[in-house]
């Protein structure tokens, strides 16, 4: 099993969608995550096991909480209850040789005050080792799967078993824990049954213990052959009923088609006769009233404009001769006002001039005023107004506007005119009630009778949908009952050999239980101590080590072949023993599991810390999760570390905000510089 990506959505300190990419490449087997104490490493490794296993999920933030308490307060306090958190793990598993591909997303939220609500969403790409090549990553071709979904339980069981991945998901208190000896001895036994197959063969001999006492034949022969006749006559019968609703449904559709057709040649004849005027008749009375009412009311406008001034307009040569005229009688008036002026500025002149002078003035002012006396003359006197020119030029503007006003009402009443007649064409065009209303009776009684049909039809059609169904079921239930009295026959036949051969397999399976137990056990000491002897800097302080077979405790031995009590050893060698014992199970199960693994480093010396860097970390498994503090691999580690991690990232905690985000890289690398 390989972890491939997680992605947490407001769960616990982590503030909306955080994703680390968990990938590892070959050589490459760490993935490097940072954090301070309080900022969300346990959280981490506690959501891994919480997508897994959901309620049977050992998270260490869970305490003694109930399990809805635990999701309700493991909502991150800024998000909105309502909408929840999730937890999404994408991880990649082989069976039988073929890889295949999962995503789990387990998500809950609050509905009302005490309601909680959870969801467990599965996805397999079950054909994903096949496309996958060496070198380039592949993206999966999920599926929904809703078997997968309701039984996830059951199934993560027989992927990764709750006892087997509680030996791959530590912190570094369990770690530490492992050192004590009745400890170790439980994590041995659960890890070499569970882990190593042993309870695989201790299984198979308590079902064969069981298959022995099932082993019994009563009524079932009879019972099944009843069943098998009552399921063929329910079938039988299920078969008629579905014919007959072929039929009527077959039945259904010629008369639907019969009375479609009907009914298109009534909507013709209707249509023939003007069914669709006589429909519309009141509607064009309606219109032809309007347009009359128009009409009308454009010719009053005409008359009141009649009533004005513009049957003038016929006059209107005489209006420009009166217009003329009142011109020159104005031009006159105007001559003779200008003459009486002129005679008394001509005498009070000639008073002035000297008596040699007069008489030449005198002839010049004669005549000019002789010449202005002339233009003052009128052949025809009218005697108009003065005011005659101002009115005559407010006539002409007020027969303008009459005048186009006119011509605007003229057009009117002309269209008006045409859709009167129109309309009364219409109207004359509309058949008689009675040449229509047997034709439209019938017109209506064969649209209700259409839609009739078509409810009966659907429904003839849902019933023969539902027969189908029901057939199907039947008979795969008779086929069901027809294998089990086959089987039943074949299992009279054979009880007696069964029980027989099964006594037989129980005994060998518990010498080749025993024998495996030991060779487990075996291999075990030897990877245990090889590791523990690896990462240890006093080479020659343990020469052996032994695992008792009955209490699965284990025993340490000096040079001189002395048992040494682990009281004696210090508190990071204590932790290095744990170690070890991890390191030893990852060994003989063939690293097919990742390591998850919280403040490794805690208790270790400088030494051991390099050596557990240099000889544990990048050959624990071929999946490494290292959740560690500054402190614990700091920038010397780091660098020690560096050729073999895949990826690196630091939780970023706001102490304002009380939320974690995800950074990629570590304290001192490239990516991670905005981290306190």
């Amino acid at each position: 099993m390989l972890l491939r990506k997680i992605t947490l959505e407001e769960f616990g300190a982590y503030r909306g969608t955080q994703s680390l990419d968990l990938t590892t490449k070959t050589n490459k087997p760490i993935v490097l995550i940072g954090g301070l104490n309080g900022c969300g490493k346990t959280t981490l490794l506690d959501a891994i096991q919480l997508a897994l296993y959901g309620p049977r999920a050992r998270c260490s933030g869970r305490g003694s909480r109930s399990y809805e308490t635990y999701l309700r307060e493991s909502i991150n306090r800024q998000a909105d209850p309502t909408r929840g958190a999730q937890i999404i793990l994408e991880f990649t598993v082989t069976v039988d040789g073929t890889e295949h591909y999962y995503k789990v997303v387990r998500s809950w939220h609050t509905s009302g005050k005490t309601t909680l609500k959870e969801f467990v969403n599965a996805f397999v790409d079950e054909e994903y080792g096949s496309r996958a090549k060496p070198g380039r990553r592949v993206e999966p071709e999920l599926k929904y799967s809703r078997v997968l979904s309701q039984e996830w339980a059951d199934h993560i069981e027989s992927l990764l078993p709750l006892e087997v991945a509680s030996l791959s998901f530590f912190d570094g208190e369990k770690i530490e824990s492992l050192a004590d000896p009745e400890r170790a001895a439980s994590v041995i036994e659960s890890a070499i049954h569970s882990l190593l197959g042993v309870s695989t063969v201790q299984q198979l001999r308590t079902d064969l213990l069981a298959l022995q006492r099932r082993q019994k034949l009563s009524d079932e022969e009879q019972h099944l052959m009843d069943k098998i006749h009552a399921e063929e006559q329910e079938r039988q019968a299920a078969d008629a009923a579905l014919e007959n609703a072929e039929q009527r449904a077959a039945q259904r559709n010629s008369e639907l088609v019969k009375a479609r057709r009907t009914l298109e040649t009534l909507e013709a004849a209707y249509k023939q006769e003007g069914g669709n005027l006589f429909e519309r008749r009141v509607e064009i009375e309606h219109e032809y009233a309007q347009v009359s009412a128009r009409l009308a009311e454009i010719r009053s406008s005409l008359v009141q404009l009649a009533a004005g001034p513009l049957p003038l307009l016929m006059m209107g040569s005489h209006l420009k001769e009166l217009r003329k005229q009142a011109g020159r009688e104005r031009t006159a008036a105007e001559s003779h006002q200008v003459l009486g002026v002129l005679e008394e500025r001509d005498q009070w002149l000639l008073d002035m001039l000297p008596d040699e002078a007069k008489a030449a003035v005198m002839e010049k002012l004669e005549a000019d005023r002789a010449k202005r006396a002339k233009s003052a003359g009128l052949k025809v006197d009218l005697g108009l107004s003065p005011d005659t020119l101002p009115q005559l030029s407010a006539l002409d503007e007020a027969l303008s506007r009459d005048k186009a006003r006119a011509a605007e009402l003229l057009q009117q009443a002309a269209e008006a005119a045409e859709e009167s007649v129109q309309l009364e064409r219409q109207l004359a065009g509309v058949p008689a009630k009675s040449k229509v209303e047997a034709i439209q009776k019938k017109r209506e009684d064969q649209l209700q009778e259409v839609a009739r049909l078509e409810r009966e039809h659907e429904n003839s059609l849902n019933n023969v949908d539902e027969l189908k169904r029901r057939l199907e079921y039947v008979s795969a239930s008779l086929q069901r009952a027809h294998e089990e009295f086959v089987r039943t026959k074949v299992k009279a036949e054979e009880v007696e050999r069964i029980i027989k051969y099964s006594e037989k397999a129980r005994k060998t399976l518990e010498k080749f239980g025993d024998a495996l137990l030991k060779r487990h056990i075996s291999r075990l000491e030897v990877a245990m101590l090889t590791s523990f002897q690896t990462l240890m800097r006093k080479q020659g302080l343990v020469n052996d080590l032994r695992i008792d077979t009955d209490k699965f405790t284990l025993t340490l031995a000096d040079t001189d072949g002395q048992p040494i009590d682990p009281g004696r050893l210090s508190a990071g060698e204590r932790q290095l023993l744990a170690v070890s014992l991890l390191w030893g199970l990852m060994k003989v199960a063939g690293n097919r599991l990742p390591s998850v693994i919280d403040t490794p480093l805690g208790r270790l010396d400088s030494r051991h810390r390099e050596h557990l860097v240099d000889r544990y970390f990048p050959y624990a498994s071929d999946q490494v999760l290292l959740l560690s503090t500054d402190e614990e691999i700091d920038e010397y580690l780091l660098g020690r570390l560096e050729k073999s991690v895949a990826h690196t990232y630091t939780l970023v905690h706001d102490d304002t905000t009380f939320t974690t985000s995800v950074v990629e890289g570590y304290w001192w690398n490239v990516g991670a510089s905005n981290v306190a």
